[in-house]
């Protein structure tokens, strides 16, 4: 199926197993936590034990979705990694606008080279120092996905100038994409304009999208080319789940293969090792069972947490630094 990058090196991407598509095992840090106190997660001993009941259920593997100068920790990550058995894949990019200052490098340095930075997080190795300066110190781990948020104007000129690097980073690694979609909206346009500037559609992923609950904008980003990352499932409250409803929907549609889940539970208050709820293992156990309830077969289940997520994080094609079969690759499912 193809090569995915894990922070402990690269696997076959069948070997991803049960994967969250969305996830924040670590935020160490900086503007975020200044935004939103309660999603400052610098603990591995926590994410650890977070991870374990999940684990219990059959998760594999989790996507972190922090990408660079906010709150990132690749060697944390790591980690991570090593401690729990878990694979994780790291990003490369940079986040929604509120997550950095008006003189930010991100508004101004070249197009080209801000791809560049993407590129050799890829290729070379993350930045121990988060892309946040003045020195670049180069770790062992590399990303394996180029996370990009969009504000709620996209495309607005700094989205443009984040989006078009990203779209440069992906043809020249070959590296998936990960966008967030600021209330669930634009998706579409956000395809589009990667696709019109190189992307491959089928290794492009947009976030948070069911919290738009409409049967027609799901199938305009799957016409797209894109898969949709559905994490709002524990959100809805005593309101029917809409996330449950967009899942008949695409089973009905035929396009339950362009589905990957995750919790984007970024905050201690969503985290069991913190006293929070519900925990990551809501979705693979009471979410699941939901499904089940719903008529969402276990092939539709097995679709959305395993057989997706290994086509749409694995490269679009294998990069010249592949390392699949190495010492570094001894996690698998």
């Amino acid at each position: 199926m193809g090569l995915v990058r894990t922070v402990l090196g690269d696997i076959d991407a069948v070997a991803l197993g049960v994967t969250y598509a969305h996830e924040h095992l670590v935020i160490a840090g900086g503007r975020p936590i200044e935004v939103y106190p309660d999603i400052l997660l610098d603990s591995v001993d926590k994410a650890v034990e977070e991870l374990a009941p999940a684990q219990r259920l059959g998760l594999r593997s989790v996507v972190d979705a922090m990408p660079a100068d906010c709150g990132r920790d690749v060697e944390m990550l790591a980690e991570i990694s090593r401690m729990s058995g878990a694979n994780v894949i790291a990003a490369t990019g940079l986040h929604t606008i509120r997550y950095y200052h008006d003189r930010h490098w991100s508004r101004r340095l070249d197009i080209d080279a801000m791809a560049g930075l993407f590129a050799d997080e890829i290729e070379v190795g993350i930045d121990i120092l988060d892309l946040a300066g003045p020195n670049i110190v180069r770790s062992e781990h590399r990303a394996g996905v180029i996370k990009v948020g969009g504000w709620d104007d996209f495309p607005g000129e700094r989205d443009r100038r984040v989006f078009e690097a990203a779209a440069i980073a992906q043809t020249l690694t070959g590296a998936p994409i990960l966008t967030h979609c600021e209330q669930g909206l634009r998706a579409p346009e956000q395809v589009r304009f990667l696709v019109d500037r190189g992307a491959d559609p089928s290794h492009i992923v947009v976030s948070h999208v069911d919290k738009v609950v409409d049967r027609t904008y799901h199938r305009d980003i799957v016409a797209a080319g894109a898969s949709v990352e559905y994490d709002q499932a524990s959100r809805w409250g005593d309101r029917d789940n809409g996330t449950l409803q967009l899942l008949e929907w695409m089973a009905q549609d035929g396009h339950i293969n362009k589905v990957v889940m995750g919790h984007d539970h970024a905050r201690r208050s969503h985290w069991a090792a913190y006293g929070g709820s519900p925990g990551l293992s809501y979705l693979l156990g009471e979410f699941s069972q939901r499904m089940k309830e719903r008529g969402l077969s276990a092939d539709v289940r097995s679709a959305i947490f395993r057989t997706n997520p290994a086509a749409a994080f694995s490269f679009a094609r294998t990069p010249a630094s592949a390392t699949a079969g190495s010492a570094l690759s001894t996690i698998d499912a």
